[in-house]
């Protein structure tokens, strides 16, 4: 079963030639960073604000232990943003600094998550360029086979010719579409991660600091995305 797909699959590379060998490579690397990226985001709960939601109620109900015992290895922005904040808060820093380091962190830590999803971008958009370039050469020798016959046209040689050359505009929309929607799925993540990190640090900053209802040691922990 395996060899005769992998028979077909070497065919039709044979058939459609160095474009469609050029557009089944852009899909193994789609394939691969789609998949990189998923998981990437699914571990470290890139656009869940459950958890993050979660330790700010628990800081606002001055249950500060409990809140550091929930925040403390972060792994998404809004995770490392609501850790951050609740680390300068309890040592008293001013409101402007807090927001001032949140926002540098927050940024790198978006920009670290959004590699790969450009380049998804760029192959969403260049895979069915590839095919129409494709397709324009494939009619363009469909149409010089046609001129050099003269009148002894074979119809089923041209035909042949033609579905060839509109193959590849085929394989590039079939790269193309499933990579759009992995790129729009990604990019909808990102922005509710974006979000969390504004919303759920103003929220924190917009309150007073709670009387603590258990023993916190935030102002003494020494963590390295506070600093």
């Amino acid at each position: 079963m395996v060899s005769e797909v992998m028979a077909h699959v070497a065919s039709l590379l044979q058939l459609g030639g160095p474009v469609v060998t050029v557009i089944a490579g852009l899909s193994v690397v789609a394939t691969a960073l789609i998949l990189v990226k998923v998981f990437e985001f699914l571990s470290c709960g890139i656009g869940d604000s459950s958890k993050a939601e979660k330790t700010i109620r628990q800081w606002q109900a001055g249950q500060l232990a409990r809140a550091k015992a929930t925040q403390a290895q972060p792994k998404s922005a809004a995770g490392k943003a609501v850790a951050t904040a609740l680390v300068l808060l309890d040592m008293r820093k001013e409101k402007a600094e807090i927001e001032e380091r949140i926002g540098v962190q927050a940024a790198s830590d978006l920009h670290h998550f959004s590699k790969g999803v450009r380049a998804l971008e760029a192959i969403a958009q260049i895979a069915p360029l590839i095919g129409l370039f494709g397709t324009v050469l494939g009619m363009i020798e469909a149409f010089q086979a046609l001129q050099s016959s003269g009148s002894n046209v074979d119809p089923s040689a041209l035909a042949g010719g033609i579905w060839v050359a509109l193959m590849t505009t085929a394989a590039g929309l079939g790269v193309a579409m499933p990579v759009s929607l992995a790129v729009t799925w990604l990019e909808g993540r990102l922005e509710s991660e974006r979000v969390c990190v504004e919303t759920l640090t103003s929220s924190l900053l917009l309150q007073k600091l709670p009387e603590p209802q258990e023993a916190s040691s935030f102002g003494s922990q020494n963590l390295s995305y506070a600093r």
